[in-house]
């Protein structure tokens, strides 16, 4: 229905309420007034709480008293889960798995490490399971830097070696002597084994009557001639080993009988129950000699006496010149000298305590 324009236009409720209580309107003020001063008051920062910087806004150490540990016993228990591994290190871990190629160990890193077959021990294994076994806890050296994959390459035979070589060197200090294996000869000697590490026996150290490929497999006593672990050198000596055995039971003056090994142009070697003594040409006879081969041969059977004993280079120096009864009696007439020995041994001996008492060297005298 339109709207007639001369009809007035009625207001809607509010606004004729509005218009007719003046009071409603002075109540919505008062409202809005409020409302603004209630968010200025908001606003306002109280002066009683305490910034950061303040230091009643911190924990007092007295707090942590109760806590049941100590800042270094939280530091320690930190320090376990330290992942900062070094090549050289030797940590502990637990073996979780054995693998053709290597075993899998647990040392607390982020990745498993792993110990390659070859790493495993000094000495020669058939498999893994020989050495290590399944949740087995012990000794790993780090041998290299985290790969790409963030895992450890480990040892033991690192540990191994090192051990072996203070070892070694604690016997030669104390003069030790120790028994092992022939597994190989070459040209030079014999190989061994010794707490693990390879040693060779010079040809020159070995004394025995053996061939030296024979000596495989045999066990022989030995002694350290020298132990540098820098050059990787460990030298052993058969001679000296048994030297010393012998030595315990021989003194200076002594005539035993021996069997001639070996003649060089400046003396011979005796066989004296099995160990190597030199007779020097100088000590042959008093007469002048050419070379040794114009008075001995090879498997010649002689008594000499022993003139010296050095132990230290596993020595043993003879004499038949002190045995003549007459100068020059072994180059006409050997067999008196072996008839004679004892006998001239006993003067001998008597010479050497006189010249003993009066302050002269014995060693120096057996020299004339």
């Amino acid at each position: 229905m339109p709207v007639n324009p001369t009809e007035p236009i009625q207001a809607s409720d509010s606004e004729t309420s509005n218009e007719q209580d003046p009071n409603a309107i002075a109540i919505a003020e008062t409202s809005d007034d409020a409302s603004a001063e209630t968010s200025e008051e908001d606003l306002i920062i109280p002066t009683d709480i305490p910034t950061a910087d303040d230091p009643s806004s911190r924990v007092n150490k007295k707090d942590l008293e109760g806590a049941g540990f100590t800042l270094d016993e939280f530091a320690s228990l930190l320090s376990k889960y330290d992942y900062n591994f070094k090549p050289g290190d030797i940590v502990n871990g637990t073996v979780f798995a054995l693998e053709s190629k290597g075993a899998m160990i647990d040392i607390g890193a982020k990745t498993a490490a792993f110990m390659p077959m070859q790493e495993v021990s000094i000495n020669r294994v058939e498999g893994l399971s020989d050495v290590l076994q399944p949740s087995e806890i012990r000794q790993f050296f780090i041998m290299s830097e985290e790969n790409e994959d963030g895992q450890l390459s480990l040892s033991i035979r690192r540990i191994e070696y090192q051990r072996a070589w203070e070892r070694v060197r604690q016997l030669q200090k104390e003069d030790a002597t120790i028994y092992s294996e022939v597994f190989a000869t070459n040209r030079g000697g014999a190989l061994v084994r010794v707490e693990g590490l390879r040693g060779f026996i010079p040809g020159s150290h070995i004394s025995t009557r053996k061939a030296k490929e024979e000596l495989v497999a045999d066990f022989l006593p030995l002694k350290f001639l020298e132990v540098d672990e820098e050059r990787n050198r460990l030298v052993l000596s058969h001679r000296r080993a048994l030297v010393e055995r012998k030595m315990n039971r021989l003194e200076v003056g002594e005539v035993v009988i021996g069997t001639v090994r070996g003649i060089k142009p400046y003396g011979a070697f005796i066989d004296i129950g099995g160990v190597s003594g030199l007779l020097h040409i100088s000590e042959i006879s008093h007469e002048h000699i050419e070379t040794p081969h114009s008075v001995l041969n090879v498997n010649d059977q002689m008594k000499v006496m022993i003139i010296d004993l050095d132990a230290e280079r596993g020595r043993i120096s003879l004499s038949t010149k002190a045995l003549e009864p007459e100068p020059g009696d072994m180059l006409t007439d050997p067999q008196k000298v072996f008839d004679k020995a004892e006998e001239m041994a006993a003067r001998y001996k008597q010479m050497l305590l006189e010249q003993a008492e009066e302050g002269e060297d014995p060693i120096a005298v057996m020299s004339v």
